[in-house]
């Protein structure tokens, strides 16, 4: 059987974070690697499903990344009473075949010259100037992301300057409570292991 027959199959995980939960696909829905986050709904141009998912009242914010679609509803209800509609709504939109992304955000950047540049907006590591952030991202790679992913969201690195770490966080991540947590306890404190001689601090750059 072809893969493009196989119906998708959508199931729902809670993750660490209280208002989000992670919808898996059986089958990918974006490129390896790729991913992208929407704040509201008119970031979402270029994302069908996102356009339709903001359609529902209680959706505040989603991220999507390889096989997977990160929700974060309102405050205002319960997962209870939204999670069934939620994943029926996903599964039916994929198997109409409808379009998910047809192109991953970009923004407007200021560069050295003054002139501004549009660019993809960055969801993967920033490029590393030196041994030490390349170390930083290896760590992160290794022992960091595949958690955070599995959790529904999702870690970049940002910069490393006068030995403080700054990373990004997106899905799930974005506003967990048990977040600053794991990132004192777990990522910290790991790349303070490592790499004693080069991190002091890992800060979390608002999204």
């Amino acid at each position: 059987m072809n893969l493009q027959d196989i119906p998708y199959i959508i199931y729902a995980e809670e993750t660490p974070n209280p208002s989000s939960v992670k919808f898996v696909a059986n089958k990918l829905l974006l490129v390896s690697g790729a991913s992208a986050e929407y704040l509201s709904v008119a970031e979402a141009a270029e994302a069908p499903i996102v356009k339709e998912l903001f359609k529902f009242p209680f959706v505040k914010s989603i991220f999507i990344a390889s096989n997977f679609i990160t929700v974060t509803k309102r405050d205002s209800v319960e997962w209870e009473e939204i999670r069934d509609e939620l994943r029926v709504f996903i599964t039916e939109y994929l198997n109409k075949g409808k379009e998910i992304i047809n192109k991953l955000p970009q923004k407007e950047v200021a560069k050295d010259s003054g002139f501004k540049e549009t660019v993809t907006v960055n969801t993967q590591h920033a490029s590393p100037s030196n041994d030490v952030e390349n170390k930083i991202i290896e760590v992160l790679e290794q022992y960091i992301r595949p958690a955070v992913e599995s959790d529904g969201g999702q870690i970049t690195f940002k910069e490393l300057k006068d030995g403080v770490v700054t990373v990004q966080m997106r899905g799930s991540c974005s506003g967990c409570p048990s977040s600053t947590m794991t990132l004192k306890a777990g990522i910290e404190a790991l790349l303070k292991r490592l790499l004693p001689d080069d991190v002091k601090e890992v800060v979390s750059e608002a999204m």
